[in-house]
């Protein structure tokens, strides 16, 4: 009965939630007003961005007119509370000075918070593509969903969850394309539809270096599809094939040139800590 609930989406708990203070209302259920210093993130929250504007530009809202929906928590140790659903709205009751919150106790498991969460940010579209793609795998990797459960659980067709799933096979930059909207899901797409990592590389900087349409991007791979062939030496190939398994071995964009004796190998990297992690893995 509690996962039919879950797959119904939040109101569900509403429906069963009980005003605090009234005789029937269980430890589950209650409506609580919580301090705001007394809850803790969701360690299992999908979303990983949190645009600094649009908090404040709520944490304004708030001030005027304070929380009107409650967020929704679960007991945690030391007496405090670990939020379920509703951290955007937490975050930004903290930037407005709030120092209470409306909140919705639930006894939740560990598979149920991770639910909770997705379902709210998936239903309010909060989730960029690969944050969601993330968490369906982690509903299916640590609690053992098949595609199908998780469907059920977001509303979603299981299509939909495996093609956003797919996402995940893109190299880490072309992820952050995407979470970052530079690139589209219908340019995903396109990517996805070539095998592997450096052509979909050499598709994915033609289109944000011409800023191509979707249907431009597919017109640019039928002709490749037409000409390469023609088009690669054989040394060509090889080379394309070692520069993918270093990509694959170092999630980042590598590219071999030759020379008349010898070549070089270009390893692109985002900042000092991707260096070293790039340096962690060459010199292990």
């Amino acid at each position: 009965m509690q996962k039919k609930a879950l797959g119904r989406g939040l109101d569900a708990l509403f429906e069963r939630s009980l005003p605090e203070g009234t005789a029937d209302a269980a430890s589950s259920g209650r409506f609580l007003d919580l301090a705001v210093e007394n809850i803790i993130p969701n360690r299992y929250q999908p979303r990983r961005v949190f645009k600094e504007p649009e908090l404040r530009e709520l944490a304004a809202s708030l001030k005027g007119s304070g929380v009107l929906q409650p967020v929704i928590v679960r007991p945690a140790e030391g007496g405090r509370f670990e939020l379920i659903a509703g951290e955007r709205r937490w975050r930004a009751a903290k930037l407005a000075g709030l120092q209470k919150i409306p909140a919705v106790l639930h006894e939740a498991s560990d598979a149920e918070a991770v639910e909770l969460a997705l379902i709210e940010n998936v239903q309010r579209q909060d989730l960029n593509p690969i944050e969601t793609a993330k968490a369906y795998r982690r509903l299916i990797e640590e609690f053992h969903l098949t595609q199908e459960d998780v469907a059920k659980r977001v509303g979603k067709e299981r299509s939909s969850v495996a093609n956003t799933l797919r996402l995940l096979n893109l190299a880490p930059e072309l992820q952050e394309a995407i979470a970052s909207d530079r690139l589209s899901m219908g340019h995903a797409k396109v990517l996805l539809s070539l095998t592997g990592l450096q052509p979909q590389l050499r598709l994915a900087r033609q289109i944000l270096q011409k800023e191509l349409s979707v249907r431009a991007a597919e017109s640019l791979v039928k002709r490749w599809s037409t000409t390469s062939q023609k088009r690669v030496p054989k040394t060509d190939a090889t080379l394309a094939e070692v520069e993918e398994r270093l990509m694959r071995y170092l999630g980042t964009r590598v590219r071999i040139a030759l020379a008349k004796e010898g070549g070089q190998i270009a390893i692109r990297y985002h900042g000092p800590a991707d260096l070293n992690r790039l340096l962690e893995l060459i010199l292990k």
